[in-house]
């Protein structure tokens, strides 16, 4: 499986998954939630809502992945995923790791062979960039695949990407 960074704009990626740092309560809000919601349209929304009545309180646990059309993206499906808060008080990393994991899985399960993931929780959930990169990584190499053949981290600046790249060659 490649795997690689690239700066762009998760929103416009030409791949079957793209791979969305969602709130648990699956209804967007903002950074690339907020984008994915945006941009793909109300199908993703409305699909959201279904997949919320049958989940625990309605609410995607940290960790966990779950699957919805793409609507107007131009990938074929979205894969939400929970991310941890940051703590310096707790280590939420294996949390970190399982988004990507679980997400990783869930795109292998629908047959897509090329995945797009943002920096989870390294936006407003404030995880530090270096180490939001090496715990995605991590979490990506640790999965056995048998659709997925590429992987790119999708990061919106230049710093993001430097830290991306330096996991993916650390």
């Amino acid at each position: 499986m490649l795997l690689r960074a690239v700066r762009g704009d998760i929103t416009e990626a030409d791949v079957d998954v793209v791979v969305n740092a969602a709130n648990p309560g699956l209804l967007g809000g903002g950074g690339v939630d907020g984008a994915i919601h945006a941009a793909g349209g109300p199908e993703i929304l409305a699909e959201c809502r279904a997949l919320k009545a049958g989940l625990p309180g309605g609410r995607l646990p940290r960790g966990r992945a779950v699957a919805t059309t793409a609507g107007r993206l131009p990938a074929r499906w979205v894969v939400h995923t929970a991310g941890p808060i940051w703590s310096a008080d707790q280590d939420r990393s294996a949390v970190l790791r399982s988004c990507c994991t679980e997400s990783l899985r869930v795109a292998d399960g629908l047959g897509a062979r090329s995945v797009a993931f943002p920096a989870i929780s390294a936006g407003v959930y404030g995880w530090p960039l270096a180490d939001a990169a090496v715990q995605a990584v991590a979490g990506v190499r640790a999965v056995e695949v048998q659709h997925v053949q590429e992987v790119r981290f999708v990061l919106f600046d230049d710093r993001a990407l430097a830290a991306f790249e330096a996991a993916l060659t650390g």
